[in-house]
């Protein structure tokens, strides 16, 4: 099974699992980021970074709520790892540093971790909480720092159980021109 179809296979097993205590889904969540990058004309690599940027969550057996009961799955060093075998750096770092992005934002800007949904708060204090100064300089040292922030703000957006998304499906066009 080639990568891409892998990628399908895990959202299609283990996408209608509950979003850490969101109102959506895992797949849910991961095409609402997708398409959020996709309008803003987001390249296919970060299109594919957005719509993956969790697929740690689907690579374990934890509980749906490991995060209430003080477990971090550590997702994104999860789905960088299971990435990077078939994608280039310009999607597995986004994937890697989107929680060192909320991290960032926490630290840099006072009133976003008051924008935050609850379950984001939670695991906020799991990832580490805001980050110190020298995690701040050394985060906008890194050459995907920018593409992360990004990544992050739909990240944020994509919570949404209204939102009309495309299907896995669509998608595929992105992951396929991505996978190396």
């Amino acid at each position: 099974m080639n990568a891409v179809d892998q990628i399908i296979d895990l959202f299609e097993q283990n996408g209608d699992s509950e979003y850490g205590g969101e109102a959506v889904t895992q797949l849910q969540h991961a095409l609402q980021a997708a398409t959020l990058a996709e309008i803003e004309g987001a390249s296919f690599l970060l299109i594919s970074a957005a719509l993956l940027h969790d697929i740690g969550h689907l690579l374990h057996d934890l509980p749906e709520d490991a995060p209430e009961e003080g477990f971090d799955d550590h997702h994104e060093n999860a789905g960088k790892h299971f990435l990077r075998k078939n994608f280039p750096v310009e999607v597995t770092e986004p994937v890697h540093l989107h929680v060192a992005a909320k991290r960032y934002l926490c630290a840099v800007d006072p009133d976003y971790q008051n924008r935050l949904s609850r379950p984001s708060v939670v695991s906020l204090n799991l990832q580490g909480g805001p980050m110190t100064r020298e995690e701040v300089n050394d985060f906008e040292s890194n050459p995907f720092s920018q593409d992360a922030l990004r990544l992050r703000k739909w990240d944020d957006l994509a919570k949404d159980p209204n939102f009309e998304t495309p299907s896995l499906v669509h998608f595929q066009k992105h992951l396929k021109l991505a996978a190396s």
